[in-house]
């Protein structure tokens, strides 16, 4: 599997970052690519719970989302699955001086192989799926600093 990763750091605390990354939703505002969201099963977001979402036309497609691990104020795990891609990403939240350090990583494979997959990967979907990870982030960080109450943060 091929790792992508990505951190950013937001002036909010680790408690109010993880309960509004966990409120599905919002992600329709901030995950890249997400249209909308098709179900939510229990026990979301603990282990066993998991998220389906639909892209938008020239997305993904379905997109399932099964939590495999969860430890409050620290993290998820989840299985990634579409049509293109079958992957492991994590959510990592950790307290930083005035705020909290999110970091978003997706170890993926792709479904599909062929002669030239490992460079098509390597010079052009790699890229994609970073910056499709930081552009997730930074709306994520948008939003929690924008639709948290101020006095909610301290």
């Amino acid at each position: 599997m091929r790792p992508v990763r990505v951190t950013r750091t937001f002036p909010v605390s680790v408690a109010e970052a993880e309960r509004y990354w966990y409120d599905t939703s919002h992600w329709p505002s901030w995950v890249d690519g997400l249209d909308r969201v098709v179900q939510t099963a229990a026990p979301w977001p603990a282990a066993g719970g998991s998220v389906t979402w639909e892209s938008g036309p020239a997305g993904r497609g379905r997109v399932t989302e099964r939590v495999v691990a969860y430890a409050p104020a620290d993290g998820q795990a989840l299985e990634v699955t579409d049509d293109a891609v079958t992957g492991h990403q994590t959510v990592a939240f950790a307290p930083v001086p005035h705020g909290v350090e999110v970091t978003l990583q997706l170890e993926y494979r792709l479904n599909r192989a062929s002669p030239v997959t490992g460079v098509v990967d390597l010079l052009f979907i790699r890229r994609q799926m970073t910056q499709s990870l930081a552009r997730t982030l930074d709306r994520f960080g948008a939003r929690v600093r924008t639709e948290l109450d101020p006095a909610d943060l301290h």
